[in-house]
């Protein structure tokens, strides 16, 4: 099984426009040869794509996650490099091979009755290639920067974070859904639910969650376990203001921050941003990047990643990559 494609300075020149009298961030980024090789280069961020929806499609989403890690490299590998963004602490690892998943997933029928369980099937493959792959960037002492992708890939995060470590991690998502629906087959729904029962996620902590979103049977989930499992409303903080932004924050770090943890973020959070469910009311960019570039830096944050994006599902394709470039420059700053 494929797993993992290296990227060389090759793979992405076609990407980056030159110009005289400037220096874009996709020439000076650094590349290595394998992955082994993580372990002996002195870059701290590891850039690592999962350009996949199967997951989402697995939970009768809009496909178009796929595109997102492409967009993010066209934005991203053309910022300025200047004294504020240093280019030679970020190595642009490649991506997931996820072809031969793409591939068997276009050939099921969705008039199949067993649609959603046999692309459940596709993404647990995925779930083993992502795991595996940042299992070894985490051992190697480096910080991963995953750019999804449906939101199924939080469950190949954690299992890699906890196989690195050993033991179980904490995780942050700042997200309009919990992703903790039933367990059954493997969707983007699922991810934190899977990782939770097999013992990889310890806390979990939803910030922004939407109340029209959410169904009684995930409140009552979340109820069950709410010693290990909290969140705060997305009304409660921009509708109602019953809780600031930073008093949010506040309790989020408290039930996370102590221990290792991952820092998750679903572009469905943000207002009219190209996304598998969209969304015309929620937070800002400028909300997400407060947010992000807060909790990226403290000690215990181990990953970040970010997903389900759509480029050709919101007003503006090029909205998308542009915000999630904006979202790995605040981590790496």
């Amino acid at each position: 099984m494929n797993i993992l494609k290296i990227y060389s300075e090759k793979d992405v020149s076609s990407f980056i426009k030159k110009r005289a009298g400037e220096t874009k961030f996709g020439e000076k980024i650094a590349f290595v040869e394998s992955i082994e090789n993580l372990k002996t280069h002195p870059s701290k961020y590891v850039l690592l794509g999962i350009p996949e929806d199967i997951g989402v499609r697995a939970n009768y989403g809009n496909p178009g996650t796929s595109k997102a890690w492409e967009a993010a490299l066209k934005s991203f590998l053309n910022i300025q490099q200047n004294d504020f963004a240093k280019a030679e602490n970020v190595i642009l690892l490649g991506e997931i091979d996820c072809d031969l998943q793409m591939q068997q997933a276009e050939n099921i029928s969705s008039e199949d009755v067993h649609y959603a369980e046999k692309l459940g099937e596709l993404v647990s493959q995925i779930d083993h290639k992502v795991s595996i792959t940042i299992k070894k960037i985490i051992a190697s002492g480096k910080f991963p920067i995953i750019i999804g992708g449906g939101h199924n890939n939080s469950y190949g995060n954690l299992k890699g974070t906890f196989e690195a470590l050993k033991k179980p991690v904490n995780c942050l998502n700042f997200d309009a859904h919990t992703d903790f629906r039933a367990v059954g087959h493997r969707h983007s729904g699922n991810g934190f639910s899977y990782a939770f029962e097999d013992g990889f996620l310890n806390n979990y902590f939803t910030f922004g969650l939407h109340r029209n979103y959410t169904s009684q049977n995930v409140f009552d989930r979340l109820q069950k376990y709410q010693d290990r499992i909290k969140f705060n409303l997305f009304e409660d903080i921009a509708i109602n203001e019953k809780l600031s932004f930073s008093k949010g924050i506040q309790d989020a770090e408290m039930f996370v921050c102590n221990t290792p943890f991952g820092l998750e973020l679903d572009l469905d959070a943000i207002e009219d941003m190209g996304s598998s469910a969209m969304t015309p009311g929620g937070f800002s960019i400028n909300d997400a990047r407060k947010f992000i570039s807060y909790f990226s830096k403290k000690q215990h944050c181990i990953y970040f990643h970010i997903c389900e994006g759509a480029p050709q599902l919101g007003n503006f394709p090029a909205q998308v990559g542009k915000t999630i470039s904006f979202l790995i420059s605040d981590v790496i700053a």
